[in-house]
């Protein structure tokens, strides 16, 4: 007995170009993202000599991330941190209010797509004249249309991972070496990799990273509610379907318009489904066909489901408003805003110096020949400008201790490099006769003052002594 096979081949989707404000809007989106993607590693910023002019670099060599006028640190991880934080709560307050907007507008596999999908209708026409290309047998026509539209979709899918790798080193210098074959390898194969994923992801696989690969369409259905305004079909004024002047018919004249449309090729009159992306093309559509049958527009639309039953009785719809502002949505924004003022209040609080001390405890104290004691720290001096800054370091402390730079002569003043850090070895000692020397430990701080401007910055600190008999 054959077994049979739980292997379905995909069938493909040729959706049929539309007009209309969704879709004008969906053009922009696309346009402006896309724009953002390959433009921003060729904006320049100046820093000075001494630091990147690259606006926005993740500089892995030298474990830096810049955007703009701000510079991030590894030890200042936790501002990436907030920032993916925010982006999820964010995600979670607009599928709440509205849907899956950034599916339908703003992800990346869609953006691409409406990409793939504009030069795939402009080489080889719109959704008849691709369903019957699709059909025919191959031939020279079709392999000239497919080799072309095969081309454009790598050259694409090449400069979106170009653009890429361009985020991590400066944008110009690697152009030149990627020109002239001179590059790492690894930028060679993060270009191919992202290349593929691109043209097979935008090209052959489209609604299929939606429905099987991404997690967010089984996780949606937690983030919205009866309240939340979608793309829906209004049943209610639509059914029975039947053609235009039947009696008893609905508005709906089965035209299959939104469903020839529709990305994922659902029908969205068969009420919510994992597979919609709410980009709303089926609303421009079926407005389409209303206004040519001289019917209101609105039969799919963006609605919320709780209105149903007002609007079966012929009463007005609750104000969007009312369907927005809900303790969830209120929730959502108000964490959503707590962190991100949070993070502005860190980025501007944070100092231009960074002070770490750390005690060597191996050992703990050193005797030296006269009886002085000694104690050696490790002094990491982070210096975030784009020059280089001369420090004086000094310490505060209820005894009296000394404190110096070198174990050989004395020395107090340090020179740190534009935009690095320096560690360095500091000697903090009690000579006998000093009350310091001869207790366990003494409470000490440690200052370093830039001599050009003036700032300070300390650490508090321990010193070890010698218990005296």
């Amino acid at each position: 007995m054959d077994t049979p096979s739980l292997y379905a081949a995909r069938e493909p989707i040729f959706p049929r170009r539309v007009s209309g404000k969704f879709r004008q809007l969906k053009w922009w989106i696309m346009a402006i993202t896309l724009g953002i993607y390959y433009l921003t590693p060729w904006i320049r910023w100046d820093r000075g000599p001494n630091l990147p002019d690259q606006a926005v670099l993740v500089d892995l060599a030298s474990r830096r991330f810049y955007f703009f006028w701000i510079e991030i640190w590894p030890h200042e991880f936790y501002f990436v941190a907030g920032l993916l934080i925010m982006a999820g709560l964010g995600l979670f307050l607009f599928t709440s209010a509205l849907g899956r907007v950034w599916c339908g507008y703003t992800c990346p596999q869609t953006v691409w797509t409406d990409l793939f999908i504009l030069v795939e209708r402009w080489i080889e026409g719109d959704r008849n004249a691709r369903l019957r290309l699709h059909r025919a047998g191959w031939d020279v026509r079709k392999w000239r249309l497919r080799i072309t539209k095969w081309v454009v979709w790598l050259l694409i899918g090449l400069a979106t991972g170009g653009a890429w790798v361009f985020y991590f080193t400066d944008a110009p210098t690697l152009l030149g070496d990627l020109l002239s074959f001179s590059a790492h390898p690894v930028a060679y194969a993060t270009i191919a990799v992202l290349t593929a994923t691109t043209f097979v992801f935008g090209g052959f696989m489209r609604e299929q990273v939606c429905i099987y690969m991404c997690p967010w369409p089984r996780i949606q259905a937690a983030m919205m509610d009866s309240d939340t305004i979608t793309v829906a079909y209004r049943e209610w004024r639509g059914e029975p379907r039947g053609k235009k002047g039947t009696d008893g018919a609905g508005d709906c004249i089965d035209c299959m318009a939104c469903v020839n449309v529709c990305p994922v090729g659902i029908d969205i009159r068969d009420g919510q489904q994992m597979e919609c992306i709410t980009c709303a093309l089926c609303i421009d559509a079926c407005d389409d066909i209303m206004a040519k049958i001289g019917k209101p527009r609105g039969l799919v639309d963006y609605l919320a489901l709780s209105d149903e039953p007002a609007e079966r009785a012929g009463q007005a719809p609750k104000p969007v408003w009312r369907h927005i502002l809900r303790p969830r949505t209120i929730l959502y924004t108000a964490m959503w805003s707590l962190i991100g003022l949070g993070l502005v209040y860190a980025l501007f609080i944070r100092s231009d110096i960074e002070l770490t001390v750390s005690p060597v405890r191996n050992p703990t104290y050193v005797v030296q020949s006269d009886g002085a004691i000694r104690n050696i720290y490790d002094v990491r001096l982070r210096n975030k400008l784009g020059e280089d800054r001369a420090f004086r370091l000094s310490l505060t402390s209820d005894e009296v201790l000394r404190i110096d730079l070198d174990d050989r002569a004395r020395n107090l003043t340090l020179t740190v490099p534009a935009d690095s850090t320096v560690l360095q070895r500091v000697y903090v000692t009690a000579r006998p006769q000093d009350p310091a020397a001869g207790i366990d430990r003494t409470d000490l701080r440690l200052w370093v003052e830039d001599l050009g401007s003036g700032d300070r910055a300390s650490r508090a600190t321990t010193f070890s002594g010698k218990v005296t008999p």
